[in-house]
Parts: C-alpha cells; sequence; structure tokens
C-alpha cells in the first residue's frame, strides 16, 4: 500500500515554509480551543436540518438530535475532526472487512489480474480463450463493485457524514475513470490510500499521494512520459484541474516543463527492478505499484511558474508540489471549488475567507472547511440541486431504518450501483477528468426526472427492493421480511414536512397510504433538494 506523500522538500523556501506551518499550528490549535459558537441564523426553524442535509448524504433524526444536542458549532467541530479509520457498525463493517479489496494489497491484485491477462490468449481453443477473457473482465468488474459497495456503505451508514460526502468530492476532483486499462483493480487501493486518510487533512499529502498513484499514473498516461518521448496529459491536468484552476496564471510551457519534471514516474507490476546503469541504482524508487525510474527521466533543469527547479530525480516533484500548494491560485480554486460543492454559489467574500485559510494551514482541507461550515450563509444558503448520487442515497436513509434504530444493513449493493448508472453518474465512470457536474442543469432534464420518478415509485413501493438485503447469489428472503419503509416516521413529521410546499402537502394529503404516498414524497420538488 502507498504511504502518505514524501515531506517538503529541500528546495522549499525555508522562510515560506517557517510562515506557513507556524501559521498553520496556529490555526489548527485555535479550532482545537473550544467549539466555536455557530452564528444565530443556524438556530432559525428550519436551519439545523438544512445544515445537516448538505454535509452528507442525507439527514437523518439520529444526526439531527445529536446537532441538537451539542449544538451546532460542536457538531461542526465533531465532523470535522472525523477519523477515516473509525469502523462502521458491526453489520456493514463485517462486510466491509470480508472484501477481497480489504485482505489483499493493490501490488497483489494487480499481479492477480495481471496473470489473466497474460493468460488470455495460451488456451489452443477460441473457446477456451474467450472463456480466459470473459474471466479476466470478470474480475475486474468483481474488484470494482467491491470498491463501489465499500464506498455505498460507509455513505448510507457511517455518522461521519462529512468525512464520506468530502471523500466522494475528493475522488470525483481527482476523477480517473473504471474502464481505462486495468483501473478496476486499482479503484480500491486508491480510494482508501490516496483521498480518505486526508479528505479532511492535508491537501499537500493528498496531492502528492494522488501523484504517485498507479491509478493516476495509467488514468492520465503518465507512465508513458519519459525523456525524448513527453506526455503532457497528467501535467496540464495536475495545473488545470487538480490545483491552479483554469485561470490560475499557467502557461503551455509550465504543462511542458512541468511533463519534464514526471518523466519516470510510473508503474511496475512486475517483481524486482529493472536493470539500471550503476549511476541511477542509488535514484531508484519502488513502493508497491509505483515507480520511479531514473532511466526513463529528464534530468535537466526545469523551471515551473518561474522557479528554477534543479534536475535531480524523483524529489523534483516534490518541490513543484510544494510551490502548487502555497500558490494563491491553488487557493483560490479550491476554496472556491469546495463552497459551490456545499453551498452553491458562495459570496466573495467568504470564498476569500476559506482561500485565507487554506493559505494560513498550508492546505489543510479542514481549517479551510470551518469559515464556510459556521458562516451565516449556510445556514440561510438557496437549496441546492441533488445530483444523482446524492439524491438515491438520500431517498434510501430517509426511506429505511438505519442499524442504529433497528433497522437492517444493504448486503447487496448492485441494484444501487445500476441505478446510478441509469441516472448517468455511475460510481466511477465518468470518463474525462474533469469530474462529473454539480450544476443542477446537469441532472434535471426531462429523462433525469422520469427516472427519478420510475425509482420514487420502485423505492416507495418495497417491491425488488428485497434484493438489496440478500447476497448476491443468494437466497431471496420471505414475502414481508423486507424491512418496512420509514418514510412517514419522525424525520417527515418533525422536519421534512415543514419543507414541503402546499401544493407538495395537498398532493400527499390526497394519496393513498403506502407506495403512492411514499412515492410521491420522494418525487416531490423539496426532495430533490438539499
Amino acid at each position: 500500500m502507498l504511504k502518505p506523500a514524501l515531506p517538503l522538500s529541500s528546495g522549499h523556501p525555508r522562510r515560506l515554509w517557517l510562515q506557513t506551518a507556524l501559521s498553520g499550528a496556529l490555526l489548527v490549535l485555535a479550532g482545537c480551543a473550544g467549539s466555536p459558537k455557530a452564528p444565530a441564523e443556524f438556530e432559525a426553524p428550519g436551519a439545523l436540518f438544512h445544515a445537516v442535509n448538505r454535509i452528507g448524504w442525507g439527514a437523518t433524526a439520529a444526526q439531527l438530535d445529536e446537532a441538537q444536542r451539542l449544538g451546532w458549532g460542536a457538531y461542526v467541530e465533531r465532523q470535522l475532526r472525523a477519523d477515516p479509520r473509525r469502523p462502521l457498525l458491526p453489520a456493514a463493517q463485517g462486510q466491509i472487512d470480508a472484501l477481497s479489496i480489504q485482505q489483499s494489497d493493490a501490488l497483489t491484485l494487480a499481479q492477480q489480474v495481471d496473470q489473466l491477462r497474460r493468460d488470455q490468449d495460451k488456451p489452443p481453443t477460441e473457446e477456451e480463450r474467450r472463456a480466459a477473457r470473459q474471466a479476466y473482465q470478470n474480475e475486474l468488474n468483481r474488484l470494482a463493485r467491491q470498491a463501489g459497495h465499500r464506498q455505498l456503505l460507509r455513505q448510507l451508514y457511517s455518522e461521519q457524514q462529512l468525512q464520506e460526502n468530502i471523500a466522494w468530492f475528493w475522488f470525483n476532483h481527482f476523477n480517473v475513470h473504471q474502464y481505462k486499462r486495468e483501473l478496476r483493480a486499482l479503484l480500491a487501493d486508491y480510494e482508501e490510500n490516496a483521498l480518505r486518510p486526508q479528505a479532511l487533512g492535508s491537501f499537500r499529502q493528498m496531492l502528492g499521494a494522488v501523484a504517485r498513484h498507479p491509478a493516476m499514473q495509467r488514468y492520465l498516461d503518465n507512465d508513458q512520459n519519459s525523456a525524448g518521448k513527453p506526455n503532457e496529459n497528467y501535467a496540464r491536468e495536475l495545473l488545470e484541474l487538480h490545483t491552479l484552476g483554469v485561470d490560475g496564471g499557467y502557461t503551455q510551457q509550465d504543462v511542458q516543463e512541468l511533463a519534464r519534471v514526471l518523466t519516470g514516474f510510473g508503474v511496475r507490476i512486475e517483481p524486482g527492478r529493472p536493470k539500471l546503469k550503476p549511476e541511477h541504482e542509488a535514484l531508484y524508487r519502488r513502493e508497491g505499484l509505483f515507480e520511479f525510474n531514473p532511466a526513463r527521466h529528464d534530468f535537466g533543469d526545469k523551471t515551473v511558474l518561474g522557479h528554477r527547479i534543479k534536475g535531480r530525480g524523483a524529489e523534483e516533484l516534490d518541490e513543484v508540489l510544494d510551490l502548487l500548494v502555497a500558490h494563491p491560485s491553488t487557493a483560490r480554486f479550491i476554496a472556491r471549488k469546495l463552497s459551490n460543492y456545499l453551498l452553491g454559489e458562495a459570496p466573495p467574500a467568504l470564498q476569500q475567507r476559506m482561500a485565507e485559510a487554506f493559505s494560513a494551514s498550508r492546505g489543510d482541507i479542514a481549517a479551510t472547511l470551518r469559515p464556510l461550515l459556521l458562516a451565516p450563509e449556510f445556514a440561510q444558503a438557496p437549496r441546492q440541486f441533488k445530483d444523482p448520487q446524492h439524491y438515491l442515497l438520500s431517498a434510501l436513509r430517509a426511506a429505511y431504518p438505519l442499524p442504529a434504530t433497528g433497522g437492517p444493513v444493504i448486503v447487496n449493493s448492485a441494484p444501487i450501483q445500476a441505478w446510478l448508472r441509469r441516472l448517468g453518474e455511475g460510481l466511477y465512470d465518468k470518463v474525462t477528468p474533469d469530474g462529473y457536474p454539480m450544476a443542477a442543469e446537469a441532472w434535471n432534464s426531462a429523462g433525469q426526472l422520469s427516472t427519478r420518478f420510475e425509482l420514487a415509485r420502485t423505492l416507495g413501493s418495497g417491491q425488488g427492493l428485497a434484493v438489496l438485503f440478500t447476497p448476491e447469489g443468494g437466497k431471496a428472503p420471505a414475502p414481508g421480511s423486507t424491512p418496512k419503509q420509514a418514510l412517514d416516521g419522525v424525520l417527515f413529521q418533525q422536519h421534512l414536512q415543514a419543507r414541503l410546499s402546499a401544493n407538495s402537502r395537498e398532493a400527499l394529503a390526497q394519496a393513498r397510504p403506502g407506495t403512492e404516498w411514499n412515492a410521491l414524497l420522494l418525487s416531490a420538488p423539496e426532495f430533490m433538494l438539499r
């Protein structure tokens, strides 16, 4: 498994490092000194529901009770200090622990899959070769489904809803497409070891882990980037999509120079080291699947964003990443993207406060989010149209009692993954590196809404949902054993009902109890918003 990114390189200016480290320490200490008091706007009717609903995958009555008991400021601090290693309730955590993606490291899984790939054309007959090719694809699909199942269990059942919501944000930010080469075998490790550990932690460490991860190396073809044969794909997206933003002040020359820095970084599945010249032996790096091969590196000096990068090997990348995280454009870009994700179009002054917190803490994500989550605008902001994953998971969290209140745990997420694909937001399906859009116009077309209404009827009736509580390939539960929907329970009576318009309340009042009423609630315009 990949370790966190290397520490700051010696090339980082000492004065800037001392200033940012001191500022970051003071900011963290300030956050730990006591939970900040939330503005009075969070005490307005419906404001707490509005805020809790935004930070996760759909508010529940238990979450709202906790936020009410602690107060919004203390609740936010608890969410910001989430531990990504904290287990779920046993019925969900036991499923995760049993997955093969949890029991084998990325190198072992990749080697097993690579063996299946190499075995595809060995059988003597075409029929046997077809079977071998199918076995290879089946194994890749199985590993991707397991990664999706683990993600969905955490989003549905974790009490650390902000952690899971922001972890999804970072995957979308650092998007990779599962059907590029053998990425389906790498997804689980990419989520678990490159993104989740720092989802609310250090942007710098996460950026370094992503840069070295085989999923990103393969997705953006940097494993084909070598001295004399440059490939600029990853260098361009590292500047445009991952750090500075399209208007961040870089040039085409910066892209070209960064591509030179990135030469030699790649992936090695084969055991052992390649044969190297004596002068390259000490510069070779390997950890799991990640490899830095100095024989493929451009050792000339480079200039990135006006800074001279002395050609010396793998350490060049850390020097550049330090520069990127310290750049004001990165602070503005990340602040704007985080605020738009959780709030919609945030006021410029709030975005500026977030950018200042990012810079002062040298990319501490919790510190960057704190001004947003405690801002009056977060309690009062216009509601956002839910993208498909937020809509579907919030419907499931509202429709079925969670384990903490006696409900069963979903054991088969294949139908959920299929529904997301039908809705156009399949897990790991976005082909381009910009990730899925969050704007309403991307998801509120007539066709999209028609599919949501169909799913609302399915979720509201409970018909066919027994499969969610049946292991793949297992025997279906007896009729009537599927958990009863809880849509008309405490959450609706105390919170959802107050959000409905007069038209929606009238429609529900006239609906027949059960399937029709449930489907209408999940189809209501207000339920489409968070």
